[in-house]
């Protein structure tokens, strides 16, 4: 089966932090796309009968989605570019998050 994917494309999905983004976007976009579809489902305020009332309720549909995917897919590749610079800590609960560059900044002094 051939391969139809450009090189450029496959070049890009290489670098860890382009395939990091790629991810948390689609991620955020699965939710995106969730919520549109319960909100359509629950119709909460009658949402479902004023779009499709609408002479162009794909209009409206399109702008839903596309703001709820903005939102969600840079929440999602934000959260995952503000998780790079921890440490994995088994036996710490959360909240030590300030003291990481505290502790890296201290060792390096000491060692030098």
């Amino acid at each position: 089966m051939p391969d139809h994917q450009p090189q450029s494309t496959r070049a890009l999905l290489r670098i860890p932090l382009f395939r990091l983004l790629a991810i948390n976007l689609a991620i955020g976009a699965c939710a995106a796309a969730l919520l549109v579809g319960g909100l359509l489902w629950l119709n909460p305020g009658h949402l479902r009968e004023l779009i499709f009332a609408d002479r162009a309720p794909s209009v409206a549909l399109f702008l839903l989605l596309a703001s709820f995917l903005i939102t969600f897919g840079s929440a999602a590749m934000g959260s995952a570019i503000m998780a790079q610079g921890r440490k994995e800590d088994t036996d710490k609960g959360g909240g030590h998050g300030s003291r990481l560059a505290l502790q890296e900044l201290t060792q390096r002094t000491h060692t030098h």
